[in-house]
């Protein structure tokens, strides 16, 4: 097959920052939540490789994942973007959101040490020109446009989620769609720039394409997430990627990264697209897709 493989022996008026609950402390998740039954391929030559047979399997599987699509100044100048905000450089900014148990302790660390004391960073592109041109690059918006059949596209969010060394927590199952509010005919499509090697030991990607694209209930655990028992017994696949690889994936798709369990860094951005076809709605609107809250169920 030429197009991206799954290998069987390798295998901001839409959108909420995130829902209204409690921080909770790391908890480490059952490693059979990512049994892995197959490792994605990319399609190799960066965008400008992506064909319409490509296109065709995101429709079809909800991911495509692309190598060599960010060159490596490309994605040395987003990292120094990123080490940037996290040294207070802009004190203007502050999407910056520290782990619990650091937040009393950072005028102490060192930008080495700040760095792996940070959750996620989001709101950036305002704030720095070398991570605005991520999310404008040319190619990737002709190929984000192609899935939408729009050249109206809107980057209605920025995100940096990093997973330090032994650290890095667990982002469990979900849907992104659930976070935002928006009207949920609104294709999304995602898209994560690997600015590190993410690999199956420090937090790569897990996707879940057999798992119908709807709308599916959310709950509080460890995150706001899918429930457990819905992801016991599945088996998902895994789409590492160099730096500079990128996985795009559809707003519905299941997916998430495991606790990075590695001595290395696992750091990435995400930036998320829509064609602006729909309006915002209310977020009871949403919750009555995606929450639990107001309903008789439990998880």
């Amino acid at each position: 097959m030429t197009t991206t493989q799954i290998n069987q022996v390798n295998m901001n008026t839409n959108t909420t920052d995130t829902p209204v609950h409690e921080e909770k402390p790391i908890e480490l998740h059952d490693p059979r939540l990512y049994t892995r039954r197959a490792v994605v391929e990319g399609v190799r030559g960066g965008f400008a490789a992506v064909t319409p047979a490509h296109l065709e399997q995101y429709r079809e599987l909800g991911f495509l994942s692309i190598e060599d699509a960010f060159t490596p100044d490309e994605v040395r100048a987003g990292l120094d973007g990123l080490l940037h905000l996290i040294a207070g450089n802009k004190p203007e900014f502050q999407g910056i959101q520290f782990e619990a148990a650091a937040r009393d302790i950072l005028d102490t660390l060192t930008l080495e040490q700040k760095q792996d004391a940070v959750r996620k960073l989001m709101w950036f592109t305002p704030h720095d020109e070398r991570l605005n041109a991520m999310a404008q690059h040319p190619g990737l918006l002709d190929v984000v446009g192609k899935i939408l059949g729009s050249t109206n596209l809107k980057m209605f969010q920025d995100m940096a989620l990093l997973k330090p060394p032994k650290l890095g927590r667990e982002k469990p199952w979900h849907q992104d769609k659930a976070y935002f509010n928006m009207d949920v005919r609104e294709q999304v499509v995602g898209v994560w720039i690997a600015l590190d090697e993410a690999t199956l030991n420090n937090g790569c990607m897990h996707l879940m394409p057999q798992i119908p694209r709807q709308p599916i209930t959310h709950f509080q655990r460890r995150d706001w997430q899918v429930c457990d028992t819905e992801i016991l017994g599945e088996t998902c696949v895994a789409a590492p990627l160099k730096p500079g690889g990128v996985l795009l994936f559809d707003g519905l798709l299941v997916h998430g990264t495991p606790h990075n369990t590695s001595d290395q860094r696992r750091r990435a951005v995400q930036f998320h697209y829509h064609a602006q076809r729909y309006g915002a709605v209310p977020n009871e609107a949403r919750m009555a897709l995606f929450g639990s809250e107001g309903k008789d169920v439990e998880c």
